[in-house]
């Protein structure tokens, strides 16, 4: 190889990530300054910065095989990325993020990769600037502005394909290669190494092969669709010219139709002229009757006009005689109240008379109960005096009073007593509490000495905090029972008992900053939760422990402030933890088995119980509980205290009930004395009110007497109202006789009246009886007379309505007038308005309305014999037949393009197929070759079931790695790892010798292979790749055999990373060479001593 070639080739990097050295592999590639070595397309430098591993890094690839070697993770496989999307690949391409954003280092808002592509005109810069946010690129082409589109043409133009695997495989695709069908791998090949004609001749010989599918298939219908209709159509044949059979007998029955409402016409005609005829002489008849009734009829109206004053005068009278009767009733309604008011005075007399007879009856009563009373108090003068009886009374009330006063005096000292033995009680309670609280605090000063200072600090600084802030737990934690003190001390932690409890986390905060980083004390403090859950609920109820010996939840055997019992709550679940006794111990494999038991205590143990997640299976834990240090501290004299305590209080409770005793015995004597006293009294009083009650009813005496009635008088008055009543009813009865005279005589001046009404009636009544005989007659001529208006009228409508029944069944025009005289009017004279067609045709028919109907009788059951027929049939018939006539059209044109079609067929499938098989063949011998000089076997061949289903052809890979196996299609199944990345690898070999695409890239395609084949591969590889005539070449592995055979158009790229890399453009390759001959010749000398 010349001199000239050895040019150092570097990668530029300035990052303290990812760092890319090389080595001496030709010359430095810069812009198009070798462009001679370079395919159109291919890849002259990249440019990373912020992207995936790296800060920022120029990459400078060979035109031939380029090796880019590097651990796992150092960012090989960040080089394949950047040439994709910069390329406007998909990520799909990559199979890992599925979002472009994710490929911008982490923390950088963007990231950037500029691609320099070889052109003889001048190369091709693509730039694209991803944005995290929003996941959105920016994209440039030689220095300008565009869309993705724009790139996607440019790049589709140089033939570069990312989204063929046949072209650009990436580590995460290599799997799929053996996946691919042979139709995809066709389709892949064609587009990688084939001329651009041949995958767009595939695409038009599947595009002709489904036309021709769909015309061949609209052929057989249109054959099918009019064998069918030429049968059809011989089956209705006979059905239609029946259907003209038909047609006939509807003529004649037309005809008859029309001749009919000219028949009708005629016949209503006549009869109307008859009908008039017997109406003219109805209406003389009736002239002459109403001529012979006129003398009669005019002396009923002289009666009826004598009749009207007459009966005028009697409403007269019998208004007047209305008007007399009412004045005589209201003249006897005074009358009445006349006698009522008589009746009322009287009354008055009988009520005072009633009265004077009480007043007598009550002064005889009183007199007598005077009496009474004078002889009570004689009786009362003889009793002895009760005086000293109520003096001693009151001298043993009174001493009662004095022994009830001392009793109370005495029940109050025993209270006062009782009070103060529950006041020292208390204090001594208070004392021991404090002594308690004290010895609490010594212990924790001795046990953690900067929670105590800042206890101290708190209570004088309690005013700067906003919410509650609780001292440590172990001081305001209250045991209900000493016994329970072990269990919440064993449950809660001492980090947690000596913490102070805030209800606000700003308060913590502000506690901590002043204590911890001011004050540099070590204290611990807890924000309780937002939401009590002091209240919270236990999971199940207690009762249903029971039976297993649990008595209590640890919530239950000790007190705590809110803030305080909601942490214990929230953090060490004290609502949900039983406590049980010996019971429990003996049942304790059952316990353990109970669902939602998952921390509880027996009398001496803790118990832990964890299940499975996924097994279901139960393991538990035990530990013993250990004695309280800090939540009991006991006093011994208490209980002591305590009891004598309460035998004091014992001793004043019996002494106040024997006071409350003897308080009831001395009540129930003062209650003796106060009824008999009273009693006394009563007797001492008697005679005092005997004495009041007899002189107030002399009093009473006195006063009746003195209000006496004077009846006399009173009998005088009511007589003289008597008589002045009386005299007001003559004058009343005088006025009511005048009434009723008046009455009497009007009453006779209307019977007069009405008999002259009754005569003049009579003769009228005798007048209309004659006159009715004669009407009746009339009337009958005059009922027939208006029927025959009525049907002579009916008649002439009639008339009408068949003339324009038949001129419209007739086709005459509608509007033309009737002749005035409807007589004159003839069938014939209408005749002369219908066509020379209609006369002949009527004169052939029958001229009577019986031949008529009997004629459309007989034409109308022809008609009917003829069923299921109807012009549709016909219609159908005649359109069926222009349809075949149509189609055999459609038919011959469409066989016609069927043959035209594949004439084209014939000669795409030429120009397509004769080249594929060039190419696969070619693809074949050197696939062969690369399989023999590998000691295996490989063939590929174009495959197609069907020779016509252009859609089904495809690339068929055959390999065989052992002797003794046959050739075996490369499947994902039948072939392991190893052979199907050696198949894919020496596959995508024989397509780069056909030089059809820029440059390919495989990435870690070497991985399962084992070291014969690796080598081996490598050594194609390299042969091919390294030729002048090939396109350019990415080979990525993360590691390469020992004593491999290198090339000098090779480019072998090292990929290191790590925070001390020295960046590339410091490397001093000359140097490094120097110093690594050096050591290899002293370890040569060295072993040669």
């Amino acid at each position: 190889m010349t001199e000239p070639s050895k040019r150092q080739r570097l990668s530029h990097v300035n990052s303290s990530t990812s760092a890319l050295g090389g080595v001496l592999s030709g010359g430095q590639r810069h812009g198009s300054g070798e462009g001679d070595v370079f395919v159109e397309g291919a890849i002259v430098r990249i440019t990373m910065k912020n992207f995936l591993t790296y800060d920022y890094s120029v990459v400078y690839p060979g035109p031939n095989l380029n090796m880019i070697v590097g651990a796992n993770g150092t960012g090989k496989s960040s080089i394949v990325c950047a040439i994709c999307l910069g390329l406007a690949g998909k990520t799909a391409i990559l199979g890992r993020g599925d979002k472009v954003g994710l490929y911008v280092k982490r923390g950088c808002p963007k990231g950037f990769i500029e691609i320099e592509l070889y052109k003889k005109s001048g190369n091709v810069v693509i730039n694209r600037e991803i944005h995290v946010e929003n996941n959105q690129t920016l994209w440039m082409l030689n220095g300008r502005h565009c869309n993705q589109k724009t790139v996607e043409e440019e790049v589709k133009a140089l033939r570069i394909q990312v989204s063929n695997l046949c072209q650009f495989l990436p580590q995460e695709k290599v799997g799929e290669f053996a996946k691919m069908s042979k139709i995809e791998l066709l389709e892949a090949t064609e587009k990688s190494v084939g001329p651009p004609e041949m995958y767009q001749y595939h695409c038009e010989l599947k595009d002709f092969r489904n036309k021709e599918r769909q015309l061949e298939s609209a052929v057989k219908e249109k054959a099918s669709f009019l064998e069918k209709a030429k049968q059809r159509n011989e089956r209705n044949k006979h059905d239609v010219n029946r259907y003209y059979e038909k047609k006939r007998h509807m003529d004649v029955i037309e005809l008859l139709e029309k001749k009919k409402p000219w028949v009708e016409y005629e016949t209503t005609l006549k009869e109307h002229a008859s009908v008039k005829k017997e109406r003219e002489d109805a209406k003389n008849q009736l002239i002459a009757l109403k001529q012979a009734q006129a003398p009669m009829l005019n002396k009923i109206q002289e009666i009826d006009n004598r009749l009207k004053p007459t009966e005028a005068q009697i409403k007269a009278k019998t208004v007047a005689i209305k008007e007399a009767s009412l004045k005589c009733k209201q003249k006897q309604d005074q009358l009445d109240r006349k006698h009522k008011e008589i009746d009322d005075i009287k009354q008055t007399l009988r009520l005072k008379q009633m009265e004077e007879e009480d007043h007598q009856k009550r002064i005889s009563n009183t007199r007598r109960t005077i009496e009474d009373l004078k002889a009570e108090l004689a009786k009362v003068g003889d009793q002895p005096d009760v005086t000293p009886r109520i003096n001693v009374v009151n001298i043993e009330l009174r001493r009662i009073q004095e022994e009830r006063a001392k009793i109370e005096g005495d029940k109050g000292d025993l209270r006062r007593e009782k009070d103060n033995l529950f006041a020292e009680s208390k204090s001594e309670k208070l004392n021991d509490m404090n002594n308690m609280m004290n010895a609490k605090e010594e212990k924790l000063r001795g046990r953690h000495r900067d929670t105590y200072t800042a206890l101290q600090w708190l209570r004088k600084n309690r005013h700067l905090f906003e919410g509650n802030v609780h001292e440590p737990m172990m001081l305001v934690i209250n045991v209900k029972d000493h016994r329970f003190a072990k269990y919440v001390e064993n449950h809660i932690s001492f980090h947690d008992l000596r913490a102070f409890v805030f209800q606000r986390k700003d308060d913590m905060e502000k506690f901590m900053t002043e204590v911890r980083d001011k004050m540099n004390l070590k204290v611990n403090s807890i924000s309780a939760p937002e939401e009590s859950c002091s209240k919270r609920p236990p999971s199940r109820n207690i009762e249903s422990l029971r039976r297993f010996g649990f008595f209590t939840y640890l919530r239950e055997m000790f007190d705590a402030p809110d803030e305080v019992m909601s942490y214990l709550c929230h953090q060490y679940k004290v609502h949900d933890v039983p406590v049980g006794k010996e019971q429990t111990k003996a049942m304790i494999k059952t316990v353990i088995e109970e669902p939602y038991l998952r921390v509880f205590y027996t009398t001496d143990e803790r118990y832990t119980v964890k299940r499975s997640f996924y097994s279901n299976k139960i393991s538990t834990s035990n530990s013993a509980v250990h004695a309280s240090q800090y939540l009991t501290i006991t006093v011994d004299a208490e209980e002591k205290g305590q009891q004598e305590q309460k035998m004091k209080l014992q001793q004043i409770d019996e002494q106040m009930k024997a006071l409350q005793k003897e308080a009831a015995v001395l009540d129930r004597r003062d209650n003796e004395l106060l009824a008999e006293k009273k009693h006394l009294c009563e007797l001492k009083g008697k005679k005092r009110q005997l004495e009041q009650k007899i002189s107030t009813k002399q009093d009473s005496l006195r006063q009746m007497e003195q209000s006496a009635i004077d009846l006399t008088k009173i009998e005088e008055d009511t007589n003289v109202k008597i008589a002045a009543v009386n005299s007001q009813k003559v004058a009343i009865v005088s006025a009511l006789m005048a009434q009723m005279k008046l009455r009497t005589k009007l009453t006779m001046e209307k019977v007069y009246l009405a008999l002259e009404t009754v005569a003049l009636t009579a003769e009228r009544a005798k007048l209309e009886n004659d006159c009715r005989e004669g009407a009746s007659e009339l009337k009958i001529v005059d009922q027939i007379l208006r029927l025959l208006e009525q049907r002579r009228n009916q008649l002439k409508e009639q008339c009408t309505n068949l003339m324009k029944t038949a001129k419209l069944k007739c086709s005459i025009q509608a509007g033309e007038p009737l002749p005035a005289n409807l007589s004159k009017v003839s069938i014939y004279h209408i005749s002369l308005q219908c066509s020379c067609f209609l006369l002949k045709a009527f004169s052939k028919l029958p001229d009577t309305l019986d031949e008529i109907e009997a004629m459309l009788n007989e034409e109308r059951s022809r008609a009917e014999c003829f069923t299921s027929l109807s012009e549709t049939v016909v219609d159908e018939y005649n359109r069926r037949e222009q349809e075949i006539k149509h189609l055999e059209k459609e038919l011959e044109a469409k066989t016609n393009a069927l043959n035209t079609y594949r004439q084209n067929i014939t000669e795409a499938k030429e120009r397509w197929l004769n080249p594929l098989k060039q190419l696969v063949e070619q693809i074949n011998d050197k696939f062969s070759d690369f399989f023999r000089s590998m000691q295996c076997a490989g063939e590929v061949d174009l495959h197609s079931e069907n020779e016509d289903e252009y859609d089904k052809y495809g690339i068929r890979i055959r390999v065989k790695f052992h002797s003794s196996t046959q050739l075996h299609e490369l499947t994902a199944y039948h072939q392991s790892g190893g052979e199907r990345s050696v198949s894919t690898m020496l596959y995508l070999m024989a397509l780069q010798e056909l030089n059809r695409c820029p440059f390919r890239v495989v990435d870690e395609i070497n991985q399962g292979m084992d070291p014969i084949n690796e080598r081996r591969v490598f050594d194609i590889v390299v042969r091919t790749a390294c030729k002048q005539t090939v396109s350019q070449y990415f080979f990525i592995t993360p590691k390469l055999l020992q004593n491999l055979q290198y090339a000098e158009e090779m480019t072998i790229l090292c990929v290191h990373n790590g925070a001390y890399m020295l960046p590339p453009n410091q490397w001093d390759e000359k140097a490094f060479i120097k110093r690594y001959t050096k050591r290899k010749s002293r370890q040569g000398s060295g072993g040669q001593k």
